[in-house]
């Protein structure tokens, strides 16, 4: 048989698919023009009740998927009156398993992390703190089984510099590359052709779609490809695109993934929606 054939037979018995979103929620906020960051600053530090319905809206888009990875999430400070925003939106949209990562609390203002809604059981779950000059940022490593196979996602938030970028990529890269079934997705704050990046595929393995990245920053005005979906060479992304402005000042960036065929989803997991 040749190689193409072994390909092609492969994704047919494969047939298992997972829809994923990745997104930078600002803890709840919405920003629709530079101006606003500095006219609406305030909104970032105290509790509005805009807030709670940009995220009763978003929570009625998640319920369409599978995995849903969150960055900026607040874990309960003044600024979401004191709302634990990740276990809000898995009870808004029925996830059944959520977990989150607190990543940089200032005072009782602010308690920014990384979240994570699942359909699926995770059967472990580690936080980790990325490297750079000023703590804060996060991975949340998860692990599921899947038909005996393991299947890691990884949600990320990375540094606005890029040298601290460069490290925690590195760093992510160690965390990874061993692994066969990963994807890899969250706030990158950097595009692909990005050195840091560059080095982060050539070690691990992980590829993005084949089209190209759609632009998911400013959300008002999306002209930077800065928030990624990526995975292992043996898994293959069919569909990547980003979903309506509601909530934030990045679209959330979607994508339908193909599983090999060691990944099966049980008939309860490939029906729970």
């Amino acid at each position: 048989m040749s190689a193409i054939a072994d390909h092609l037979a492969e994704k047919s018995v494969a047939g298992s698919r997972l829809r994923l979103l990745s997104c930078n929620i600002l803890a709840g906020g919405s920003v629709r023009k530079y101006r606003h960051y500095v006219t609406e600053g305030w909104k970032q530090v105290l509790p509005v009740r805009s807030k709670r319905a940009n995220l009763d809206s978003l929570a009625a888009l998640l319920a369409d998927f599978d995995v849903v990875g969150l960055q900026e999430a607040d874990a309960g400070s003044l600024r979401s009156g004191f709302l634990n925003q990740t276990e809000y939106l898995a009870e808004g949209a029925g996830f059944p398993y959520w977990s989150h990562q607190p990543n940089r609390k200032i005072a009782q203002f602010a308690a920014s992390s990384n979240g994570l809604l699942a359909r699926l059981r995770p059967a472990e779950v580690r936080d980790y703190a990325l490297p750079s000059r000023i703590p804060g940022r996060g991975a949340m490593w998860v692990r599921f089984d899947l038909g005996g196979e393991e299947l890691i996602i990884v949600v990320v938030h990375l540094s606005l510099g890029a040298q601290a970028r460069a490290r925690q990529l590195d760093f992510i890269a160690d965390l990874i590359w061993s692994s066969p079934h990963v994807v890899l997705m969250g706030d990158f704050n950097c595009a692909l052709d990005s050195a840091g990046m560059s080095r982060l595929l050539r070690r691990t393995g992980l590829v993005p779609a084949h089209d190209a990245p759609p632009p998911t920053f400013p959300s008002w005005r999306p002209r930077r490809a800065i928030d990624h979906i990526l995975v292992s060479e043996r898994m293959e992304i069919e569909n990547l695109y980003t979903l309506p402005h509601i909530v934030s000042d990045h679209l959330p960036l979607a994508a339908e993934i193909l599983l090999p065929a060691p990944l099966r989803l049980s008939r309860a997991q490939s029906g729970a929606r």
